[in-house]
């Protein structure tokens, strides 16, 4: 089967991951916004966990990952709930990582094991995310998830060129398990971009203001018991709908003002919501020979400043006031 993708071109797949594809978990993503509570302010961030999921499976391909690791990449994101990370913000849970701690449960409840055996693929190799050096790193090394959902979202949602971004994919290489960049120019234009999503768009007005906003809706919907946990497991739209069919007054305000038309600003003395997101530092891995790697802020005074600015913007969070 050949599958095309908006960055990556064109790719002739394993069999195993056409199946797996058709799979209802996979097919579920297409309705779960990359975006998540964003979405539903301002719908040009309307990417899917799917789009991101093949992406992340793609790009393991090209950079030469076996057909176990494109399995691990495809099913990475499988137990994201409805909303994507809004269920961290409804728990307060700053690592951000609670579709983690239902992943494995979401694929053994589905019919992915069955295909896995078929293939005599072994699940718990799947499931183990250190085996996988390309598909994941902890931050500030690049990983095929990293990169694709920063590409992915800044050629999408911000123009980011086609042009620039074949650019950087045609630099990367594999230097002793580790995914690198093998220019400087490279790296700083990767951690430009890199911060212009995760810190002016992940820490920005309109996402601090939706996630706190339905975090709060689901927050109260569940201590009224109108949704389960387990309905997270929803599409974005059906939990929705679940939720407002519920009629419930105080739920139907907040949903109300949720979709109501509202100035945002960023002001630290007079403020509605004040939120620190997960901290998200990059220092690209550099090899020029191929041979050695050096991290990116050691080469470049630029990645060394906007890394403290970075660091700054993270600790001190950002304080959104509203006005309507």
């Amino acid at each position: 089967m050949f599958l095309s993708d908006r960055l990556y071109g064109q790719y002739n797949i394993d069999q195993v991951l056409v199946e797996l594809i058709d799979t209802k978990p996979i097919q579920r993503l297409k309705r779960i916004h990359q975006a998540g509570a964003t979405f539903l302010v301002d719908q040009h961030f309307n990417g899917t966990r799917y789009d991101h999921s093949i992406g992340v499976m793609l790009l393991i391909k090209r950079l030469g990952g076996s057909v176990k690791e494109q399995i691990a990449g495809l099913l990475h994101d499988v137990s994201h709930t409805a909303f994507s990370h809004v269920i961290d913000f409804v728990f307060d849970n700053r690592e951000e990582n609670y579709h983690e701690t239902i992943f494995e449960k979401v694929i053994l409840d589905s019919e992915i094991p069955s295909i896995l055996k078929k293939y005599h693929i072994d699940m718990k190799e799947i499931f183990d995310i250190d085996k996988w050096n390309i598909l994941e790193k902890e931050l500030p090394k690049l990983c095929a998830d990293r990169i694709d959902y920063t590409l992915r979202d800044m050629h999408t949602y911000f123009g980011t060129p086609k042009k620039e971004i074949e650019a950087f994919l045609n630099s990367l290489v594999i230097v002793n398990g580790e995914i690198c960049v093998n220019s400087i120019e490279i790296a700083e234009w990767f951690t430009v971009i890199y911060y212009k999503l995760t810190i002016d768009y992940f820490l920005g007005p309109i996402s601090i203001y939706s996630y706190d906003s339905l975090a709060k809706i689901i927050k109260l919907a569940l201590q009224k018991d109108i949704i389960k946990l387990n309905d997270l497991l929803l599409d974005d739209m059906q939990l929705m709908t679940l939720i407002q069919e519920s009629n419930d007054q105080e739920i139907q305000e907040l949903v109300n003002s949720l979709y109501a038309k509202v100035v945002l600003e960023e002001n630290d003395q007079d403020y509605d919501i004040h939120r620190k997101a997960k901290r998200r530092i990059i220092d690209v891995p550099v090899s020029l020979d191929e041979t050695t790697v050096q991290q990116a802020s050691l080469l470049s005074d630029n990645i060394a400043k906007m890394n403290k600015i970075a660091i700054e913007k993270s600790e001190k969070g950002t304080f959104v006031k509203i006005k309507r």
